[in-house]
């Protein structure tokens, strides 16, 4: 039932399926977070991404209470050998209190020190399997917001990729971090990092953790080139669009509890020509007699240049919907229909 693929050119083998936590802190409570990883080891994913600015939406009062339901889940079962752990140091951005000077957060040495350190104090283990910059620290159109958007906020200066990775090594030099990975990322930041590493003989890097999902098929474009080339995979996120490609949110509709009814955060899918392309995936899921969630995520999971799809979910009903894509397949009639959409609609939700 589970399938384990390989981390880039590591020995490490993580899940098809890894499990998000970005909701653990605000949406979930402690207990529900740590219910979610024992089902989810239970039924073989043993890959677990989370990030030192989780939960979502970002704030000063719950910032890093992801990493700390997974730490006391850690110490509790006594099982850190088990899962693959993956986290994240922040990019460039105004959040002043990630930092303990209240300086603001960039990717050089004395941040990325300042964060290894505070995420693993919080999720109470000596060593991350994976660490990853969430965000590239130059100016970019990310999370959507196009170009008119093309940074996070911070000071404004790039911090050149050579010092970033210097800084990266020294960790995994020093036992903290065994793998590093990219988040948001472009094909010239990929090429940037592995060139620099070849030539400098440093860690390479093994994944890129991008939005990707049936509204947004950009990684193909540039970037899936890597994982055939380099053995540098996908970690997609956002597999159901911020769950859009549920049908939930279909004509308006805003269900009680929901992420984007609580947080008003679903303008990167809420653009001109995503409500067409949504009803037309959701037609074929109809059509086939197909849960949508489960053909969006499965869809994803079945892409050669995906290592692992992550999922979230705010409850236990979900998460064993979600993980039952695991035995759906994606047939050549089904990826017809698919193909036939995206040659209509594109990309409407980058």
């Amino acid at each position: 039932m589970t399938e384990y693929r390989q981390l880039g050119r590591t020995d490490i083998r993580v899940s098809s399926i890894a499990l998000g936590t970005m909701t653990w802190g605000q949406q979930n409570t402690e207990a529900e977070g740590h219910a979610q990883l024992d089902f989810a080891l239970d039924r073989g994913i043993n890959f677990i991404d989370t990030a030192e600015n989780y939960s979502i939406p970002p704030r000063a009062e719950t910032q890093g209470s992801t990493e700390r339901i997974i730490g006391t889940w850690l110490r509790a079962r006594g099982n850190r050998d088990r899962v693959v752990l993956a986290t994240k140091v922040s990019g460039p951005s105004d959040r002043t209190y990630l930092r303990k000077d209240g300086s603001l957060p960039r990717l050089d040495a004395r941040n990325i020190n300042e964060a290894i350190d505070n995420s693993l104090k919080r999720l109470q283990t000596d060593y991350v399997d994976l660490y990853q910059l969430h965000w590239p620290n130059r100016p970019l159109p990310l999370f959507g917001g196009g170009n008119h958007a093309p940074s996070r906020g911070g000071d404004g200066a790039e911090v050149p990729v050579e010092e970033t990775l210097d800084a990266l090594a020294e960790l995994v030099r020093a036992g903290k971090v065994r793998h590093i990975g990219l988040s948001n990322e472009t094909a010239w930041g990929v090429s940037r990092f592995l060139h620099i590493s070849e030539i400098k003989e440093q860690p390479r890097v093994v994944s890129v953790q991008n939005a990707y999902n049936l509204l947004n098929r950009t990684y193909e474009n540039g970037l899936a080139e890597f994982h055939e080339r380099e053995q540098v995979g996908l970690l997609a996120y956002s597999p159901l669009a911020q769950g859009f490609l549920t049908g939930k949110y279909r004509n308006g509709a805003r269900p009680a509890g929901a992420r984007v009814t609580l947080f008003d955060r679903g303008q990167r899918y809420q653009k001109p020509g995503t409500a067409e392309a949504i009803d037309s995936y959701l037609a074929i899921a109809s059509d086939f007699g197909l849960d949508p969630a489960q053909l969006a995520i499965a869809w994803v999971t079945s892409r050669p240049f995906v290592t692992a799809n992550i999922i979230g979910a705010t409850s236990l009903e979900q998460l064993e919907a979600d993980l039952a894509s695991r035995s759906l397949v994606i047939t050549p009639e089904i990826e017809a229909r698919i193909d036939a959409v995206h040659q209509l609609h594109g990309n409407p939700a980058p």
